[in-house]
């Protein structure tokens, strides 16, 4: 048996292998994992009426601004209860008083000189009278000189006449000036004198400035200047060009911002050397009225921001800013492939874009961020597409905003 051992073994071993041979184990395929889509939202580009608004800023200034000064010196005896640091005054009220005496004297010397070369004057105009009739009874021939007809003396007396005259009306002048009138309705914006002081003349007594309007000098970029109806003035143009543009001023101090209807009456006749940009000034009427609308008042010197309205552009596109890339550049969602556009932006606010080339209405613009993406990339719509017609009308709504006249006031 042990002879046929190695026997029985290679048998078993050649069957072996034949059935592993003939049973042999297939391997399962795999397909291969799908390809990534991206989800993208998009808008659908339809051009639309748009009115831009253009932001900027500013101080509040005076439109009519100086100094209070003395004419006379003196000492103060009198000072009105409204000359004060932020004190309101009236057109021709008086502000304060300088003692008067001195100049009194004066207007009374002045009227007795007055008194004394009229005097004089009929006392020559009789001696005139005399030599005339002198010459008369003499019966002399020849023709009698100026002097002797006392023509000279005559004239020196007017003039001395004259001269008591306008030295009375000085003094009387100088009389009025002690009473120190406000020349216009305003405010006290500060004031250097007060009552028991002793001034000189041309001396300064406090800054003032008319309260019938305030101005903001409003700076504008370059690229905006062809979106504004600007205030120009012409040569041999007597009056600026009909133009209004209205302006919102807003009031930040205090909790809450407020709007001042304003509009621009004035642009600047050359470029700020500094920034480089063209100054325009706008103009609010009546600030400080009793109780104003409830409005806060605005106060000299304070920071505001104002949105300027531009033009009305009847077929523009405008995008949000996030959709644009380096500011050069847009996603745009075409047969399922995203494709870079190249732009070119006309201006741009704090949410969205004038586009001037690049896009053209029916694209598709991806709004979803995406970072660096190559062109030809596949993706597809998240559900829906939220674009067209109503992201647009979101877009119009957004604009709904600028389309309202800025220098109206609710």
């Amino acid at each position: 048996m042990r002879k046929f051992l190695p026997l029985l073994l290679l048998i078993t071993f050649a069957v072996v292998a034949q059935l592993i041979s003939h049973f042999k184990p297939v391997s399962a395929k795999r397909e291969l994992p799908p390809t990534p889509v991206i989800s993208v939202e998009t808008l659908t580009i339809q051009p639309h009426e748009y009115t831009l608004v253009i932001n900027s800023f500013g101080r509040v200034r005076p439109r009519t601004e100086g100094e209070l000064v003395a004419q006379v010196s003196g000492q103060i005896i009198e000072v009105s209860p409204n000359f004060r640091d932020g004190g309101f005054f009236e057109a021709g009220e008086v502000l304060l008083t300088i003692d008067p005496r001195d100049y009194n004297i004066q207007v009374d010397i002045a009227a007795a000189e007055l008194a004394n070369a009229k005097v004089n004057l009929e006392e020559q105009q009789a001696l005139a009278d005399q030599a005339k009739k002198d010459r008369a009874i003499l019966n002399r021939k020849g023709l009698a000189s100026d002097y002797a007809l006392r023509k000279p003396q005559l004239a020196a007396a007017q003039s001395q006449i004259d001269a008591a005259r306008a030295k009375l009306a000085q003094a009387r002048l100088a009389v009025e000036r002690t009473r120190i009138k406000a020349p216009y309705a305003g405010r006290i914006l500060s004031r250097s004198v007060d009552q028991g002081v002793v001034v000189s003349n041309n001396q300064s007594l406090a800054r003032i400035y008319a309260t019938d309007r305030v101005e903001v000098r409003l700076p504008l970029k370059n690229s905006e200047l062809s979106f504004i109806d600007l205030p120009e003035q012409f040569r041999n143009e007597s009056d600026q060009s009909a133009t209004v543009t209205p302006v919102r001023i807003l009031n930040n101090l205090g909790n809450t911002s407020e709007e001042w209807p304003a509009e621009l009456v004035r642009t600047a006749g050359a470029i700020d050397e500094q920034s480089q940009q063209l100054y325009v000034t706008a103009q609010i009427d009546d600030p400080y009225a009793v109780n104003r609308q409830g409005l806060r008042p605005l106060k000299i010197g304070q920071f505001v921001t104002a949105e300027i309205q531009g033009k009305k552009l009847p077929d523009a596109i405008t995008i949000p800013n996030a959709a644009i890339y380096q500011g050069s550049y847009v996603y745009l969602f075409r047969q399922g492939l995203l494709q870079r556009a190249d732009i070119r932006v006309a201006w741009q606010n704090g949410s969205e874009a004038l586009i001037s080339e690049g896009l053209k209405p029916g694209d598709q613009l991806v709004l979803t961020p995406l970072g660096q993406v190559s062109s030809g990339t596949p993706v597809k719509r998240l559900g829906q597409e939220k674009g067209g017609r109503g992201k647009n009308v979101a877009s119009q709504q957004m604009n709904s905003d600028h389309d309202t006249p800025i220098g109206k006031s609710n």
